[in-house]
């Protein structure tokens, strides 16, 4: 079927106005995190002028005092407001790749990465809406905005029919769970990241640094790990599927379950970096520092699969669409 070129228009659209709605709100979250410097909430007067001493609220013509929401909370609440048309916009955007192409909307790295995106703004969604994780988000979105900068760019592919190779119902059983999986594990990293910086910062500096300031106002590092450690128990699972549907494809497609690809030996070794940190972070000893860094080793892997393997490494997965 030919492609149809006005919805293809609409999702790149749709796509170009998720980022810029997504860069909006990190600019409003980064303001948030740099000015929430205040605890308590501000009172202000209702229905008249300020009083020092304690209203009555029981005797008539008094001034109650109310508490007012500091102006750094406002913001971020309009911020993750704001996120969820970002959000919507980002999904319109996929959606509608897949009515203009008649297929399932991953078969390049443009696809790849958007999709991957997705999943990492939804977990964000999910397991970061809460008060105390508000201030990890500016740095969730970041990553997100510049592999979306890079989708657009270097890695945007126009609609087209997929080549042959990816002709397959497995598709988008395949490729779907590994682009969740590795926006779980975007997530996940963040997280060690943020958490290696938080440990690094120690008591009372806050008072003394900007980057203690920063710190602080962070969530602690207990809660940092224990979101990673999470997120990865969510991906570690989603990833092995999807490599080992992957080897149940290459079998159909190739006549061979594995043939040590470039991109199947470094899913296999971010695959085992992942285990590794999953019993790393269960075994004494090695729950803090040394378990995060297994975790941020195994990030870079996946970056490293899905930008030098793609891009720079020939191999039976060089299909990205950039040629």
């Amino acid at each position: 079927m030919p492609i149809d070129e006005t919805l293809a228009a609409y999702s790149d659209l749709a796509f170009k106005s998720a980022m810029v709605v997504y860069a909006l709100v990190t600019i409003m979250l980064i303001w948030q995190f740099a000015t929430r410097t205040v605890n308590e909430r501000e009172l202000v007067t209702v229905g008249g002028g300020a009083s020092d001493a304690p209203a009555d609220p029981a005797a008539p013509g008094k001034v109650t005092a109310v508490p007012q929401t500091p102006f750094p909370e406002r913001l971020g609440n309009m911020a993750f407001s704001v996120l969820f048309v970002a959000f919507g916009l980002h999904l319109v955007s996929i959606i509608l790749r897949g009515f203009a192409t008649h297929r399932f909307p991953l078969g390049n790295m443009y696809e790849f990465v958007t999709m991957a995106c997705a999943a990492a703004v939804f977990l964000g969604l999910v397991l970061l809406r809460d008060q105390r994780y508000r201030g990890m988000w500016a740095f969730l979105l970041v990553p997100v905005l510049i592999l979306m900068f890079l989708a657009g760019t270097v890695l945007y592919a126009d609609a087209a029919p997929v080549v042959p190779a990816l002709k397959s119902f497995w598709l988008p059983v395949h490729v779907t769970i590994v682009s969740v999986g590795s926006g779980v594990f975007l997530v996940s990293g963040v997280a060690s990241m943020l958490f290696l910086y938080r440990l690094r910062q120690p008591a009372g500096s806050e008072s003394k640094s900007f980057l203690g300031t920063l710190a602080a106002r962070l969530p602690d590092a207990q809660t940092l790990d224990r979101l990673a450690y999470r997120t990865t128990i969510i991906g570690f699972p989603l990833f092995g599927a999807g490599v080992i549907l992957g080897a149940i494809w290459a079998e159909a497609a190739w006549g061979r379950f594995w043939g040590w690809d470039p991109k199947e030996t470094v899913s296999f070794i971010a695959w085992v970096l992942y285990a590794a940190y999953l019993h790393a972070r269960a075994t004494s000893g090695w729950r803090d520092t040394k378990a995060a860094w297994i975790n941020i080793a195994g990030f870079i892997a996946m970056l490293f699969n899905l930008f030098i393997i793609n891009m720079v490494v020939s191999g039976l997965h060089s299909y990205a669409g950039l040629n």
